[in-house]
């Protein structure tokens, strides 16, 4: 009996080099011919006269460095003419940087660095990771081959870009596209977290993804099959992914699904699940009104070693879950379910940790779960020193609570420096983490050949689980500027699930105009928002059939 045939929802695009980074030079191990590779479109091999790429193997390993102009997932195919003799060898280092293409790429989640047998008039694919940067070397000693392309596959989703945002300030308008194609190369089989590492679905880290994916994609498939793979691979009372704060994010990210997509019958069939893990969390909860879950306590790694903030924002979150819980089960008509999840909301009320010496990720959990006023927690923790020790996961709820308290302004300042401290350094995509202090030292960006005494941006920084060149340099959870511009900005929200109320709000700050979209069940509601010289905003709005527009001035 036949299996059946599975389609890979993905497509299958080509593309060029757009330049040399590097290729060797010396007379007994030469790259040479090189700049063909950035004009030959093919991917088949002829016998025909056509310019070639010729690495020959004189007694020292001859190579070349290709850079692709943008962060990609796939791999390479290699097309090859002629080779000297039956057996060639070349050596193959997938890069998000030029540095892991010149040093030692580590082989963890994915394959970086691996050798292959070339094939005479042929081609061949290599390849499944997170790149920008490929090198090839030619490992056998008085070998020579004739290449004739080295052509990226890339493997992403057709999703369209429905959501959308453009401003007067051309930093923040890269910013959000950086952020929206950072998730779009997230959506792969499920959506990941990573590309390069971590290509696992980490259900915590899968909140802004998932915010993204709504505002920028619409309802795509692949957030609930992510959902439902988590939760049919965790059976209670295991926590997902092994962390109890993951658990926690699964109701939050379902509260979000249902408010965007409206989709009740997917809601529905949640409902054992998430009736039977509130119920569990509600044990967690004593009288005192503290929550104390077993197990791996994990805000973020930005958190790691401050077991002060880590215990109240786990609280927080904590106290976020299960009001969300209360609401879906509200909204599935489980009224019993819902007033025990209410019952644990009001009495983890009964303790409020105090804001003093929290970092910036507690706080901002604590005003958005309203156990602080957002006002405060900005005026006493996140507004001071506002660029210290920001996370771009956690990043997207800082500036949510900041804008909570009404300042845009600090928000803005946010996207520009440190989101786009990233672009500084060359980024196309959004990093696992980030530290704006890692830039004083004038370190080689990341396109940048690295240079013997000076600090390299990937390769010298890092700490926990992305020291070095482990560090991922496009992770989904660093995407949530492409859906908080639209939300704050733009001023686009639901107001009822499925948008069939959503709220327009224009906040510009220093903006002159800004304009774009949100993703609905019902097509896209568009707005335009200009600063008049008198400094009032007009607005434009355009929406589709079934949507109810609610205006706040």
């Amino acid at each position: 009996m036949n299996s059946p045939l599975l389609r890979d929802p993905r497509d299958r695009h080509f593309l060029l080099p757009t330049r040399i980074i590097w290729s060797s030079g010396a007379v007994d191990g030469a790259a040479t011919g090189t700049e063909c590779l950035l004009s030959q479109n093919t991917g088949q091999a002829t016998l025909a006269d056509v310019p070639v790429c010729m690495l020959k193997h004189g007694g020292s390993i001859p190579g070349i460095v290709l850079d692709y102009g943008q962060e990609l997932h796939g791999g390479i195919q290699i097309v090859v003419r002629n080779i000297s003799c039956g057996r060639v060898r070349l050596r193959v280092r997938f890069g998000e940087s030029v540095s892991e293409t010149m040093g030692e790429p580590i082989n963890d989640h994915a394959v970086h660095d691996c050798e292959i047998i070339a094939p005479a008039w042929g081609a061949q694919e290599i390849g499944n990771t997170g790149f920008r940067f490929v090198r090839i070397d030619l490992l056998d000693v008085d070998a020579e081959i004739e290449l004739i392309a080295v052509r990226a596959v890339s493997l992403m989703r057709p999703v369209e870009f429905q959501g959308s945002f453009q401003c007067s300030d051309p930093l923040l308008n890269t910013v959000w596209e950086t952020a929206a194609r950072t998730v779009h190369l997230c959506m792969q089989d499920y959506v990941w977290d990573g590309i390069k590492r971590d290509r696992l679905v980490w259900i915590g880290d899968l909140h802004p993804e998932t915010m993204v994916i709504s505002s920028v994609f619409g309802a795509q498939k692949i957030v609930p099959l992510s959902l439902d793979y988590v939760r049919d691979t965790t059976p209670l009372p295991n926590w997902m992914n092994g962390i109890p704060s993951y658990s926690l994010w699964w109701i939050l990210i379902q509260r979000d699904w249902y408010r965007y997509s409206g989709d009740l019958g997917y809601l529905k069939g949640q409902q054992p699940y998430l009736v039977a893990l509130l119920s569990l969390l509600d044990g967690f909860i004593g009288e005192d009104g503290i929550g104390r879950l077993p197990g791996n306590a994990f805000l973020d790694w930005s958190s790691a070693g401050d077991e002060k903030s880590t215990v109240a924002g786990l609280h927080a979150l904590l106290h976020m879950a299960v009001g969300a819980g209360a609401s879906l089960c509200r909204a599935l008509g489980n009224l019993g379910a819902a007033s025990i999840a209410e019952g644990s909301a009001n009495r983890m009320m009964r303790h409020v940790p105090a804001l003093a010496g929290l970092n910036k990720q507690a706080a901002s959990l604590l005003a958005l779960a309203g156990l602080h006023s957002a006002e405060d927690a900005n005026e006493q923790v996140m507004a001071v020193n506002p660029l210290a020790g920001l996370s771009p996961f956690y990043g997207y709820y800082v500036m949510q609570a900041r804008a909570a308290a009404g300042d845009i302004a600090g928000c803005l300042e946010m996207l520009r420096k440190y989101w786009g401290g990233m672009l500084d350094m060359g980024a196309t995509s959004f990093w696992e983490a980030f530290d704006l202090s890692w830039i004083e030292g004038n370190p080689t960006r990341i396109d940048q050949i690295p240079v013997v005494g000076r600090p390299d941006i990937h390769a010298d920084f890092g700490e926990h689980c992305y020291k070095g060149l482990r560090h991922s340099l496009c992770h989904g959870w660093a995407g949530g500027p492409a859906a908080w511009l639209i939300e704050h900005v733009l001023g686009i929200s639901p107001v009822e699930p499925g948008c069939r109320v959503v709220r327009v709000a224009p906040n510009l700050g220093d903006l002159d105009y800004a304009e774009g979209s949100l993703a609905t069940p019902f097509g896209c509601v568009r707005v335009r928002h200009v600063r008049q010289p008198s400094g009032a905003v007009t607005t434009a709005v355009d929406a589709p059939r079934g949507i109810t527009i609610e205006r706040v001035l």
